[in-house]
């Protein structure tokens, strides 16, 4: 996708703050820290549209990012940081709960993992609820570029096995500061929110028959 426009919306606590213009959501789950404002702002070649933090578990809201006047990207609350307390993520988690449960707009969960590392036990929970409601997913696994690549492979087959990914759920290896898999992921979403090259290209003149 060429991105000819971004915009954040709103930092949204609940359904009565959502957009209603009825594009399509894209959602984007994962720890903190794990690089999802990154990702964001390479996606749409932005610098500094969604603010990274160098404090963990900073975003408190569903933070709504518009592309395009086509789909929105959704930021979660990361999970899995420790100073957060319980009440406050009991209190995320229901809120993100309802929103993936109720929200007729979305299309996709980014569920944003460590290339690095196995899935943490927060990365399988979140995978296996997200399976377990039919939620579609795709597994981005970001920081490729720390990684030499040659290591490349045993580290996606790390991920895959520690999540016990189906084969039917998509797979993208990502890396914020080279772009790698920029273009296959964007190619993804477009698929998933319906926005075919025919939403971006002015279709030829008709010709007549001789």
């Amino acid at each position: 996708m060429k991105v000819k426009q971004a915009e954040f919306v709103i930092s949204a606590v609940g359904p009565d703050q959502y957009p209603v213009d009825a594009l399509p959501e894209i959602a984007l789950a994962g720890r903190s820290n794990v690089g999802k404002s990154s990702l964001i702002n390479r996606m749409i070649n932005r610098k500094n549209l969604a603010r990274t933090s160098s404090t963990p578990g900073k975003t408190q809201h569903l933070n709504y990012y518009r592309i395009n006047e086509d789909l929105y990207f959704v930021d979660f609350p990361g999970y899995g940081y420790a100073k957060v307390s319980k009440t406050q993520r009991q209190v995320w988690g229901k809120m993100i709960e309802r929103y993936l449960l109720e929200r007729e707009t979305l299309r996709m969960v980014l569920l944003i993992v460590d290339l690095r590392h196995p899935p943490t036990k927060d990365d399988e929970m979140m995978y296996d609820w997200l399976k377990h409601y039919e939620i579609p997913i795709c597994v981005v696994a970001t920081k490729a570029d720390k990684i030499p690549k040659s290591r490349w492979q045993k580290h996606v087959k790390q991920m895959k096995e520690g999540l016990l990914m189906r084969k039917t759920d998509s797979f993208v290896m990502y890396s914020s500061e080279t772009g790698v898999g920029k273009d296959e992921l964007w190619a993804h979403i477009e698929s998933i929110a319906g926005l075919g090259q025919e939403d971006h290209i002015q279709p030829e003149p008709e010709q007549t028959a001789e």
